[in-house]
C-alpha cells in the first residue's frame, strides 16, 4: 500500500483491515473504502486480493514456502516480478519486515537525498529503474562495508538523519 503514500496512513488501514478481519478475507468491494487515505486505493485494493492469491494455498497462507532465505536477492526478484505493485523498494522493505533483508536497500527519496549529500550520488535520480537502484544499492553497500555499519542500519540512519523520524 505504501507506495506514493504515508506509511503511517498505510500502517493504520491495515490495522484497520486485521481489527475487521478484511485483510486476510475481505472482498475487493469491502477492502476498497478503508484504502483511501492512499493515491490509487483501487488498484491497491485489486492487488491486495492479488497478492492473496499468490500466497494462500489449502486454505492458509504459505508465504514462507514462495520465498528463499538463503538467496534474498533472487526473492526480491521474484516478489517484484510476481507482486503487483511491487518494486524493488517495497520488495526489500516487506523482506526487511519479515527479517530477510538485512543485505537490502530501502532506496526512497529521503535516503536517495542524503546519498546525495554525502557525496554518494551526484545527482537525483528521477526514477529508479531496476538498473539504477541495483546500482545505487550497491554503491550504499560498498559505503556500509567501508565504514562498517550493516547495510540495514545504515538506511535506517541515513532516513533518520533525513526525515528525523523512526516509523516500524
Amino acid at each position: 500500500m505504501t507506495p506514493q503514500s504515508k506509511a503511517e496512513a498505510c500502517d493504520e488501514i491495515v490495522r484497520t483491515l486485521r481489527g475487521n478481519g478484511l485483510l486476510f478475507e475481505g472482498s475487493e468491494e469491502e477492502i476498497r473504502p478503508y484504502l483511501k487515505k492512499t493515491r490509487f486505493y483501487k488498484t491497491k485494493s485489486k492487488f491486495l486480493l492479488e497478492a492473496r492469491r499468490l500466497f494462500k494455498g489449502n486454505g492458509t497462507f504459505r508465504l514462507k514456502e514462495r520465498l528463499d532465505p538463503g538467496d534474498v536477492h533472487a526473492t526480491r526478484e521474484w516478489l517484484v516480478r510476481r507482486v503487483k505493485g511491487f518494486g524493488y523498494k517495497e520488495a526489500s522493505h516487506f523482506l526487511r519486515n519479515i527479517g530477510l533483508g538485512e543485505e537490502l536497500a530501502i532506496l526512497d527519496i529521503h535516503l536517495l537525498r542524503r546519498l546525495k549529500k554525502l557525496g554518494i550520488l551526484r545527482t537525483l535520480p528521477t526514477s529508479l529503474t531496476r538498473k539504477r537502484y541495483l546500482a545505487i544499492e550497491k554503491k550504499l553497500t560498498h559505503f556500509s562495508h567501508r565504514i562498517r555499519i550493516p547495510l540495514a542500519h545504515l538506511d535506517l540512519l541515513l532516513w533518520y538523519l533525513e526525515t528525523r523520524r523512526i516509523f516500524k
